[in-house]
């Protein structure tokens, strides 16, 4: 007796297509809908949101307010608008990392399985970021109002300097996302990215005039991007001519996002 061995014909390789727009879209959606809810379950990572602008206010005002303008009424108006644009900085650097932890907890192996476009997953966790930056914004304006700072400009002005400092901190969400994925462990990525944060936090105008600084330090002081961003802030603010400094931050913020934004992409695409 013979017997007849039966082999099913191989399955012909499904060719993998382009994603349309309106499904990156949605993909977008969702994962910012994911983060955010990540955020409502574990709300103590919302801590440096809520409590940093406060923190650095105060302490900065009342301690080095005197010191720095001669009175912490005068320093509040210099200062304020600065803290601005080093909040969302702060906040920034923060996503990469979350971005590596999620890379070695496993999470982005299952968004391998998906069929999402792999930029959508980076695009969603900028997005959600937006949504925190634009809370710490908020209660850093909130709070300088309650100590008393004055607005000349009235809404208009700060609601042009909220959305200019978020467009910085948005393009440096590519930096640190980048970052995120090409240190290997979270520790390194807090460290490297502590490193840049420190010189270009305090060599700019954010804290103090770059006129007392020596030559060498005020010459990086006015090129720093984020002396820049505090001199757009205080001009929108206080009513003064901002359209240099406006321009300079704009620049900058194309700049940072078209050449990190394709290489983080890149980078996220070979990881996962």
């Amino acid at each position: 007796m013979t017997t007849a061995v039966l082999t099913a014909p191989a399955a012909a390789p499904v060719a993998e297509g382009r994603i349309p727009l309106s499904s990156h879209l949605r993909h977008i959606g969702a994962l910012t809908r994911r983060n955010l809810m990540r955020i409502k379950a574990d709300p103590e990572s919302m801590f440096d949101a809520l409590l940093m602008p406060i923190i650095f206010t105060l302490l900065f005002v009342y301690v080095f307010g005197g010191a720095i303008a001669g009175s912490q009424s005068g320093y509040r108006q210099w200062l304020i608008p600065g803290l601005l644009g080093t909040t969302g900085m702060n906040l920034a650097m923060a996503v990469g990392t979350g971005l590596c932890s999620d890379l070695q907890t496993g999470v982005m192996d299952r968004f391998r399985t998906l069929p999402i476009g792999r930029g959508s997953v980076l695009v969603g966790k900028m997005l959600a970021e937006a949504c925190r930056g634009l809370l710490s914004y908020t209660i850093l304006i909130l709070f300088a109002l309650l100590l008393g700072m004055h607005l000349p400009t009235g809404l208009p002005g700060v609601l042009a300097a909220v959305g200019l400092s978020l467009l910085f901190s948005m393009s440096l969400v590519w930096v640190s996302m980048l970052l995120g994925l090409t240190m290997r462990s979270p520790q390194a990525v807090q460290g490297v990215g502590m490193l840049a944060l420190m010189p270009l936090q305090f060599g700019s105008s954010i804290f103090a005039p770059t006129k007392t600084m020596p030559g060498w330090l005020a010459s990086f002081a006015a090129n720093n991007p984020l002396s820049n961003l505090a001199d757009a802030c205080r001009a929108l603010i206080n009513g003064h001519p901002a359209g240099h400094s406006v321009l300079v931050v704009l620049i900058w913020s194309v700049g940072i996002t078209a050449v990190t934004a394709p290489l983080a992409v890149r980078r996220f695409i070979r990881r996962t």
